[in-house]
């Protein structure tokens, strides 16, 4: 585990797990900002991205996630399906590149994090309100298997 004495103690004391917000900020947030989820085989690449400033104090601190107008977060995570219909969470590596439409594009720099049973590699990255960003990720979800190419568009906004 990477995770830090310090920032698991943080963690637990914000009563509320990283997924637990991002779901109930991306519910808020509406359609347009609604987790999406791929399907590969028997895997779910759940990812979802939002604009950092809807992020609470207690959870940014928690994870060393800066809040900010002008910066967002990209959480991607993946689950196998289990023959109990059940699922589990796999340790996938991300690779991936955000940019705008012009064809300007920055590396993502993904980090994991570890919370109970779910594993979430999240990289934040800076936005433009309003600007359409493209995201094209290679997620590796079994080291026998090539890489999943996840690709999508999505507008951020402050209000």
């Amino acid at each position: 585990m990477h995770t830090q004495p310090s920032g698991s103690a943080r963690r637990r004391s914000t009563g509320f797990g990283l997924h637990v917000v991002l779901l109930a900020l991306l519910a808020l947030a509406g359609p347009v900002h609604a987790e999406q989820m791929e399907r590969v085989g028997d895997y779910e690449i759940h990812y979802s991205a939002i604009n950092t400033a809807f992020l609470t104090p207690e959870v940014a601190d928690a994870y060393d996630i800066a809040r900010s107008q002008v910066q967002a977060l990209l959480n991607v995570s993946v689950l196998e399906r289990q023959p109990d219909g059940g699922t589990r969470a796999v340790n996938a590596m991300v690779n991936g590149n955000v940019g705008n439409l012009a064809g300007q594009s920055s590396p993502l720099a993904f980090r994991t994090v570890r919370e109970d049973d779910a594993i979430y590699q999240l990289a934040t990255f800076r936005i433009i309100e309003g600007e359409p960003m493209r995201f094209s990720l290679m997620v590796t979800y079994d080291p026998d298997q090539p890489p999943a190419e996840v690709a999508f568009i999505q507008r951020f906004y402050s209000d």
